[in-house]
């Protein structure tokens, strides 16, 4: 059976591959260490799973609206007034299955063949293939690393076409953790307006910063660029809720209402006792999150200066979320000559989980979480530096 010509070009995600890999080594009896994975490696809080329990309970079971519960879509408008300085409808929001669902939403009712968007490097693995599975085309910029990996305001307005419909923005970002100032913001916001494209601004890891950093959401800035940009947050990250798949889409009510439609045909709604247990992890106890940033911020700290003791390995100061991006070129040789093939080498050889560059746009660097033990984190590099010293 022939496939569609738009799925003939996807690239499968290498963090699911490597992280899979790894689990398959696990089951082996071959003691890994991964830093592949993209998510929390604590538990959802109990007092979540407690509502989302009473709410099967109580006959919570049955299809919700397309855009989400109404007392959900509320809490959401109340969480992005009180966190982000953001007014919002309820008409204003969809809830969606996890964030990476508002993305793919919102990229199928903006775009049409021939659109541009704007993607800075290093960037997101799913970005791309969802600009293409839209029909639109992904225009890249490089985040330089002398410049924590961010854009800037000329290499935006250098790129920017008539056929350039958005730029997407990842603050803090996956893979690098650097995030945006409220000045950089502006600039950019600046050439946006002028030049009349939108703003996507995926801010799922906005509850993970550290060093005293503020989350500035680019919609918070202006009226302007307020109408221009779409929010993308979701609980995944902050909660621990992975698994639960629930995010969330705020912006223009017509856009929004084209979101609604689409998602009317695909999934119906978002799972129903997930909803409710987002609710509950929006307005209850934040006291599991403050404790869980505290926690990473001690990992990245070690992390970060183990990682820098390599030989051959220089890492910048991640701002947020959970990653380290250490560049690794300076170990490239005839036996090695790319990040892909690093990491080959580090899972066959040292046992140790790390994600290629090359799957964010980057061939110079590897992606390291820290969603993991303290022990992991000593034990895994370690390894690397072992073999590093011994091989390289």
């Amino acid at each position: 059976m022939r496939l569609s010509k738009r799925v003939e070009t996807l690239t499968p995600s290498t963090t699911l591959a490597i992280t899979a890999k790894a689990k398959e080594l696990k089951q082996q009896g071959i003691n890994i260490i991964s830093f592949g994975a993209g998510e929390p490696d604590y538990n959802t809080p109990q007092h979540i799973i407690d509502a989302a329990y009473k709410a099967m309970q109580d006959g919570q079971t049955k299809y919700t609206p397309a855009a989400g519960l109404p007392e959900l879509r509320k809490a959401i408008c109340k969480k992005l007034l009180d966190d982000n300085q953001l007014t919002y409808e309820p008409a204003n929001i969809c809830v969606c299955s996890g964030a990476k669902h508002a993305l793919y939403n919102i990229f199928q009712v903006i775009c049409d063949p021939g659109d541009e968007v704007i993607i800075p490097i290093p960037y997101w693995v799913s970005y791309p293939e969802q600009v293409k599975l839209a029909s639109a085309t992904p225009v890249y910029i490089e985040g330089f690393e002398s410049n924590q990996f961010k854009i800037t305001a000329e290499q935006l307005e250098a790129v920017i076409t008539e056929k350039t419909k958005a730029l997407i923005l990842n603050s803090p970002s996956n893979p690098s953790g650097t995030a945006y100032s409220k000045e950089e913001l502006e600039s950019i916001a600046e050439v946006c307006v002028k030049k009349d494209i939108m703003v996507i601004s995926d801010e799922i890891y906005e509850k993970l910063v550290y060093d005293n950093v503020e989350h500035i959401s680019i919609a918070s800035l202006n009226d302007e660029i307020f109408k221009k940009t779409l929010v993308v947050n979701g609980v995944s990250k902050p909660y621990s809720m992975t698994g639960w798949r629930i995010g969330y889409v705020a912006g223009d009510k017509d856009i929004i209402r084209a979101i609604i439609d689409l998602s009317s045909h695909s999934t119906s709604n978002p799972t129903t006792m997930a909803q409710w247990g987002t609710l509950e992890a929006l307005t209850g106890s934040q006291q599991p999150l403050n404790d869980m940033v505290k926690e990473f911020d001690k990992r990245r700290k070690v992390m970060i200066e183990l990682l820098n003791d390599i030989p051959g390995i220089t890492c910048e100061t991640p701002q947020g979320a959970f990653y380290a991006y250490p560049n690794v070129s300076a170990l490239f040789s005839e036996k090695i000559t790319n990040a892909d093939e690093l990491s080959s080498i580090l899972l066959e050889q040292a046992n140790v989980a790390v994600i290629p560059g090359s799957a964010f746009g980057s061939d110079k660097h590897v992606r390291l979480s820290y969603a993991t033990s303290m022990q992991n984190i000593e034990e895994g590099i370690k390894r690397i530096k072992t073999f590093v010293e011994n091989n390289l």
